[in-house]
Order: C-alpha cells, then structure tokens, then sequence
C-alpha cells in the first residue's frame, strides 16, 4: 500500500505541477484504533512554483485552490493543503496541522519544509486553540440515540483525552489514543469498558452500532461539563502570532523546492 500511496502523489505532482512536501496517515489508522474496512486518510502538504504565487490573476482553472482533493475509492482518500494554507492555519495553532506532524506513517518527506516547522511549535502552540476545538469534536460526536457507531465513541474519548492532557500538561496531546490513556488516571472500569470498544472497533466494521453503554455515557457527558468550566476559567483571548517567521520559512522552502528543478 505505500508503495501505492507514493506513486498517486508522484501523479499529483506531475498533474498539478508541484512538489509534495509531507504525506502522512490521518484518522482511526494514525490514532490506533482502524477497521477491517477503514481506508488510508492521507493528507499532504504541496507547494506551487515561484510564479504561481507572483501571479495576481489566477492561472487557469482552479489554479488558485489551496486544497487538491481526489475522488474517493474503497481504500484511498488523498486530500492536500497548499503551503501557505497551511501556514496560516499553524500560526493560529490548528490542531490538525498539529496532529499532521505527529502522524505515522509517513509516506512521503522530502526537503527542509517539516523539519523547521517542527521547531517552532512551542512558540506558535496555543492551548485554547486546541482545547476548544477538542472539545467541540467531543459533542459533535456525541449522539441522543440508542444506539451509536462505536468510531464515535472513540472519536469523542480522543478528543476529550486531548483536553484533559492540555489541562493537565499545557503541551500539544500525542495523537495515538493508547498514548493518551497510558498518562491520564482513569477509572479501572473505564479503561476496561474502552479496551472492549477498541477491540470491538478494530476486529469489525467502521459502520457497527453498540448499544449505549451507561459508563461511556456518564463518563463523556460529566466531563463535557468540567471541561467546559475549566476552558471558561482559564484560557484567555486567543491571540494571533506574528508572522514573519512563517513568511520566512515560506521563501526558503520556496527557493530550496524550485532551485534545482
């Protein structure tokens, strides 16, 4: 498979004209807890020409997108961001970015682009940032029904793990759930009825339904609300950082991608 995954963005490269920089596994496959049937989330970063950002006209159809998605087949889902998109999310603390960077496995990691973005997570980290947008992942995959998929149980637990790591440690959460868990003091029941639901998620379908069970239940909801009192006691206005690191690394990237091609 990544020998697959690698030659559909050597295609993307030669189609769209660019250089990917990054690809990694995004979703249940990067965080641990993959289907039978889940497919491969790959996500990357590309960067256009030096004249495609000169240009104040866009360059033909659709050459001013930010995002290069591909259709959909059973077991690939390829979607890109341009470099400056991606850019300007970083510099609000976008925990996806974020997570991009911690993600396994890599498929693809070429020049110096990642590896200076990596060192100036610190400065650009924002807890409240990553901490709201946890949290609203965590209700949104929360359902009123008897029944619910049990990805969205999982789904819900990450993130509200995520906070409680913001909360406890003020640093970026790691992006494997078994992570997560091993350094937050849960309940011996909870940590039980969870290693059932992976279990359960792991030997069967992205599209199964368990019942709703009372501890997950009880769990998720009283920790929406103390985690939603903790985010209003302690964070702060979200403020934007200053750019001129990133418009710096930008140029470099730019000049090192496109010198030798």
């Amino acid at each position: 498979m990544k020998e697959l995954i690698q030659s559909q963005l050597i295609n993307i490269e030669k189609a769209y004209n660019v250089k990917v920089l990054y690809a990694v596994e995004s979703g249940s496959r990067a965080w641990g807890f993959p289907s039978k049937d889940s497919d491969y989330d790959i996500r990357f970063i590309y960067i256009h020409p030096t004249e495609w950002y000169l240009s104040i006209d866009p360059q033909g159809v659709g050459k001013k997108r930010d995002v290069i998605e591909l259709p959909m087949s059973k077991e690939l889902d390829l979607s890109g961001w341009e470099i400056t998109k991606v850019l300007r999310l970083f510099r609000k603390s976008n925990p996806t970015i974020f997570e991009w960077l911690r993600s396994e496995p890599i498929y693809f990691h070429q020049y110096d682009f990642i590896s200076n973005l990596k060192r100036l997570e610190n400065a650009f980290y924002n807890p409240k940032a990553l901490f709201y947008h946890y949290i609203n992942m965590a209700k949104k995959n929360i359902q009123q029904h008897q029944q619910i998929k049990l990805k969205n149980y999982l789904y819900a637990l990450r993130a509200l793990f995520s906070c409680k790591w913001i909360e406890l440690y003020d640093e970026i959460p790691p992006i494997k759930f078994q992570d997560l868990m091993e350094k937050l003091s849960l309940d011996k029941q909870l940590v039980f009825v969870i290693e059932d639901i992976i279990e359960k998620k792991i030997s069967g379908w992205e599209s199964n339904l368990v019942v709703q069970n009372r501890i997950l239940e009880n769990y998720i909801q009283s920790e929406l609300i103390r985690l939603n009192d903790f985010g209003k006691k302690t964070f702060a206005t979200l403020e934007m950082n200053d750019s001129k690191i990133l418009d710096e690394l930008f140029q470099h990237t730019l000049e090192e991608v496109w010198k030798t091609c």
